[in-house]
């Protein structure tokens, strides 16, 4: 399967760029999983949705690793 990942950090942030992104990619709008709130940790509610969906083989597509996570620490604990 393959899954798109769209984080902003405000409700009021525009996630069209990053859905034009993922639709351009082949996701389909059902398999992508979206969060508006702060990026500072992973206790975001899609992001966990997401992860207990991903399978080995599975793909993840994301617009930019920003999206995913805020820092370099953020990118090892992944």
């Amino acid at each position: 399967m393959i899954f798109g990942y769209i984080h902003v950090s405000t409700r009021v942030q525009n996630t069209d760029q990053q859905l034009i992104a993922l639709k351009e990619y082949g996701v389909s709008v059902e398999n992508i999983l979206t969060d508006k709130m702060s990026g500072k940790d992973f206790n975001r509610p899609a992001y966990r949705r997401m992860l207990k969906r991903l399978y080995n083989g599975d793909v993840l597509i994301i617009k930019s690793l920003d999206r995913l996570v805020i820092n370099n620490k953020g990118i090892i604990k992944l």
